[in-house]
């Protein structure tokens, strides 16, 4: 744990003091001042905007020479004495002062504007073109470690503050925007009937990012797969060695091999962003997951308020119309059509019948041949009559049946006997073998993981163990090939011959 998580921010005490009120308006006068270029203030500017303003009616520069001090002390301003115009020695006894507000300030009002502008709602969005543009960065590093870093070494420091850029700004703004669709706020506008006008701009939106984020996310897990490791190492070499190379007084920088662990851990987080990690599930497909949910969570809202809509809404309209239709024709026969198709046909009996009936939706009801269809009374008491049969035992179909369960068995063990060399099975080594002995396998190494000391006993009584080797490996069977970790399975006992356990 690094010593400095345990220090105190005293920057921030001004949030919550006494008096915060007047530390709070000074401070962002500073920092307001800061973002238009403007470092070094005096104190009659200060002062001068406060009197502006009703609450600091009663306000003295003494109060504010003391505010100021304060705030120096919380290491929230820095004062710089002015020498450059004085005259005499009782101005220069007089230390007159520029302030600059400290870096601790500039982000901590930062966040607070951002905070104000947030509201009791999250933000975020879905944009589906940072994809694109990560996956841009993305093959420019890959074209700088190919070409053998022939860049200049700030050059490969843009692309990468470039990249990761792009990559926090998913992050944060997609997981701000899944929140927001699961926000209190969202689901009590979602009851209403407004909500409908945004029905179809909701979900084009979500639609229009799922088809953006499949597109692009296999084209950047394809690019992070080729990568060589040893590049990517390089290319972080450079950029740490650049900004070493920035000149910075009186500031102590970490150890180099400090600074390039770091970034490696960052470019991990990146690759296991989008590829998972140890075979877990990637967040790149929680993100997906989470955005179709949304969309079926819109779509059943949307369905119930329809039918919320169309359950009180009133059907006399429709009568009228079809009363007026009715009124202008000219005959019965005429009346008779009409309601045969506004209502369907009245008192229809169906006789339905499985009698081996064909696959041909082509095939009319009288291309069928007749067949008989028995009718049973409706009669609370009626039953059929079933005559007393003897009981068949059957032991020489359950004979049978035993033995070649026994044979199949048999034959599965003899398989999996072959597959051990030296105590043990070397997946990577393994031919292609079948869809029965491929289950058995994974079926070991998912209740060996779960197991302390990844050692378990099988359904044949070997106990065996599980031991994880690095990278990953291709398990081929009959029905396919898997792409799995590098795994060994150590046979520790194998029971008894027949397979009976230990």
């Amino acid at each position: 744990m690094d010593a400095t998580w345990l220090k105190p921010i005293v920057e921030a005490k001004y949030l919550s003091t006494e008096n915060a009120h007047r530390y709070r308006a000074i401070l962002r006068y500073f920092y307001i001042q800061h973002e238009r270029m403007r470092q070094y203030l005096f104190p009659e500017e200060v002062y001068a905007f406060l009197k502006q303003h009703e609450e600091f009616a009663d306000y003295t520069e003494d109060d504010l020479q003391q505010d100021l001090d304060q705030l120096v002390k919380w290491n929230n301003l820095i004062a710089r004495q002015e020498t450059a115009h004085v005259r005499t020695i009782e101005e220069f006894k007089k230390k007159r002062f520029r302030y600059q507000c400290s870096p601790y300030t500039v982000e901590i009002e930062r966040m607070i504007r951002t905070l104000e502008q947030l509201g009791d709602s999250f933000g975020g969005s879905l944009e589906k073109t940072r994809f694109d543009r990560l996956y841009a960065s993305l093959s420019r590093m890959e074209t700088i470690i190919a070409s053998d870093f022939q860049e200049q070494r700030d050059e490969l420091h843009q692309v990468w503050e470039e990249t990761f850029d792009y990559f926090k700004k998913i992050i944060q703004n997609s997981a701000d925007y899944i929140a927001y669709l699961h926000s209190e706020n969202l689901e009590e506008r979602m009851t209403s009937e407004a909500f409908l006008v945004y029905k179809e701009q909701f979900t084009a939106y979500l639609r229009d990012f799922i088809a953006a984020l499949q597109k692009t996310s296999m084209q950047i897990e394809q690019l992070l797969e080729d990568l060589p490791e040893e590049g990517v190492r390089q290319f972080i070499e450079h950029v740490v060695d650049y900004e070493r190379s920035i000149p910075r007084f009186a500031e102590a920088l970490p150890p180099r091999p400090m600074q390039i662990e770091e970034k490696w851990e960052t470019w991990r987080s990146l690759c296991e962003w989008f590829l998972g990690r140890d075979g877990r599930e990637s967040e790149l497909s929680f993100l997906q997951y989470q955005t179709n949910e949304a969309i079926r969570r819109l779509t059943r809202v949307v369905q119930r308020l329809g039918e919320r809509h169309h359950h009180f809404r009133s059907r006399k309209g429709d009568y009228l119309h079809l009363a007026r239709w009715f009124s202008r024709l000219e005959s019965i026969e005429e009346a008779h059509c009409l309601s045969a198709v506004v209502f369907g046909c009245f008192h229809t009996k169906h006789l339905v019948a499985d009698a081996g009936a064909t696959d041909n939706i082509y095939r009319d009801v009288w291309d069928e041949p007749p067949f008989e269809w028995v009718t049973k009374p409706r009669v609370r008491h009626y039953g059929e009559k079933k005559k007393p049969q003897a009981i068949d035992e059957k032991e020489m179909e359950k004979d049978e049946a035993r033995r070649r369960y026994l044979e199949e068995k048999e034959r599965e063990e003899a398989a999996l006997r072959q597959l051990v060399t030296d105590g043990k099975i070397v997946l990577a080594e393994l031919p292609e073998v079948s869809p029965y002995v491929r289950k058995t396998l994974l079926g070991w190494i998912a209740k060996a993981m779960g197991r302390e000391g990844q050692a378990v006993k099988t359904e044949n009584g070997w106990v065996v163990k599980v031991v994880n080797k690095d990278g990953t490996i291709c398990l081929r069977a009959e029905d396919g090939e898997l792409v799995m970790p590098n795994c060994e399975i150590h046979v520790l006992s194998r029971g008894n011959e027949n397979g009976n356990g230990v």
